[in-house]
């Protein structure tokens, strides 16, 4: 499943990234931002090639290890309800036992970090390397998924089984949290079509879990066996992702990127004060003259204005040099937000919606075949569906984005999902004590769940595009850690939301 989407920090990544500027001689009034842009670009142009595509593939399985923490143990809930079960048989009576509310715990522990490595970012990439935060990220998800393989194989009481389960949870989703973070800088660096390649590893990570339940399922093994495969795959999709990482630095076309920061910051100081001694040398001599040359020209033209043989001439010129500067410094973050509101709030609702029931309650359904059907029914139509639905919905915003940023419809549409809570909540859940049921066939649940997917996906997307485009560029970066801010909150609203809604049904 993809939550985080991330969707989260790509935002500005995107944006900044997405747009391609060319400088000339005409262009002397564009902001220092474009201006050392372009002066970064002019030393690519002998820009080594990615052979074999190398650097897209590590890429994209970099993006997909971010989210196989999340995606693995959310598919896997009928394992872990297997082993916390509810119900036993005393003298041919069932007896009903504790009740653990595993998805709904195991949805807030695995978004609650999120939010918090998002509010303390600033402070953790300050003071550890990325290097460091990206490969030790990644050998501690290792260990972990490495001891809930093991963990399959040794019984316990069920209170300790689901107190060690949620610490897992919470600390391989912390983590994940500090590794999605990085790679998200990390991918910055590269073209921007690197970036969208991270995040299709990222879309496709929940697919990848389902089709491993699946194929677990399908093994006829005995359910323990099942479980240990099932929870292997991870190990070795993380240890795939470790490798990968490792591996970036002795490509060639990454190493030119990702060393950029020392090769090209010299060139670009250089450069910049080589212009601006020109400009201001250009700028005295004409006062020195008692003219002022003109930095703003139409048609190639050059253009110059007489000076103002006063004192106050040259006071007036530096004056507007001063505001010019003034003008391109960065907004403040309330001034950000309230340009962005709009899409701050589509962000947050739709995955307060999307996280409120789902895995909490569609988790719940049941089939109305049983039989054989009925071990795959879950993973099929909730997981499988959902994830190849959502990145669905997210591919094809690359060729629909409908409605426009500025309309009113947008914010409605995407408050108009809170439908699909009651519809999925009368669907055929079970262990019910209020509601009844309305949508009792899988063929409701399957095309309820397509769009309730779709559309998250879809919303989701196009919100923490349209964000920075609410924007200057120059405030692209706060626009998105704002975006990634509110997307986090949301997870941990809906996740918190699960609880009451799944006591209603």
């Amino acid at each position: 499943m993809v939550l985080s989407i991330s969707y989260r920090s790509h935002l500005y990544v995107a944006a900044t990234l997405g747009t391609s500027c060319k400088y000339s001689d005409k262009d002397q009034h564009l902001p220092s931002f474009t201006r050392t842009s372009y002066i970064r670009m002019k030393g690519r142009t002998d820009a080594p090639q990615d052979r074999g595509c190398l650097v897209g593939i590590c890429f994209f399985f970099l993006g997909l290890g971010t989210l196989l923490p999340w995606n693995f143990f959310m598919t896997a809930s009928l394992y872990f309800q297997g082993r916390l079960n509810t119900t036993e048989w005393s003298n041919g009576t069932t007896v009903v036992r504790k009740e653990y509310y595993f998805n709904n715990w195991m949805t807030l522990l695995s978004q609650l970090p999120l939010l918090v490595f998002t509010l303390l970012n600033s402070f953790l990439y300050q003071r550890i390397s990325a290097a460091m935060r990206i490969a030790g990220s990644l050998v501690f998800i290792l260990l972990l998924f490495i001891f809930t393989a093991v963990l399959v194989k040794v019984p316990m009481e069920e209170d300790r089984f689901f107190s060690i389960t949620m610490a897992t949870i919470w600390f391989i989703n912390s983590f994940g949290a500090v590794l999605q973070g990085s790679l998200f800088g990390l991918v910055g660096l590269l073209p921007q079509k690197y970036s969208t390649v991270f995040m299709s590893g990222q879309g496709l990570a929940g697919t990848f879990a389902a089709i491993a339940m699946l194929l677990a399922i399908a093994s006829d093994a005995d359910s323990e066996t099942a479980a240990l495969g099932y929870f292997i795959t991870p190990c070795v999709g993380t240890l795939v992702t470790l490798f990968s990482y490792l591996l970036l630095p002795r490509l060639e076309f990454a190493q030119y990127y990702l060393n950029k920061g020392s090769k090209y910051e010299a060139d670009t100081t250089d450069e910049l004060l080589k212009e601006r001694s020109t400009v201001e040398n250009g700028k005295l001599n004409g006062h020195a003259n008692g003219t002022v040359t003109s930095s703003t020209t139409q048609d190639g033209d050059a253009a110059e204005a007489e000076g103002d043989p006063s004192p106050d001439g040259p006071q007036h010129a530096f004056l507007s040099m001063e505001q010019v500067e003034k003008g391109q410094a960065k907004a403040s973050v309330l001034e950000v937000f309230k340009k962005i509101w709009v899409m701050a709030f589509c962000v947050t609702f739709v995955f307060t919606v999307t996280l409120s029931v789902f895995p909490a309650v569609t988790a719940d359904v049941k089939t109305r075949f049983p039989g054989k059907w009925e071990r795959f029914f879950i993973s099929v139509c909730c997981f499988l569906i959902f994830n190849i639905n959502d990145w669905f919905g997210r591919t094809i915003t690359t060729l629909i984005r409908w409605p426009c940023k500025e309309s009113r419809l947008f914010p409605a549409l995407v408050a108009s999902r809170v439908v699909f809570v009651p519809l999925l909540m009368l669907c055929n859940v079970q262990g019910r004590s209020f509601l009844p049921v309305y949508f009792s066939h899988d063929a409701a649940f399957s095309v309820i769940m397509a769009l309730f997917s779709l559309s998250s996906g879809y919303f989701v997307c196009l919100s923490m595009s349209y964000a920075p485009q609410l924007v200057e560029p120059k405030d692209a970066e706060t626009a998105g850690a704002l975006m990634t801010f509110f997307l986090a909150l949301g997870l941990s609203i809906g996740a918190a939301l699960s609880f009451p809604l799944r006591a209603l049904v």
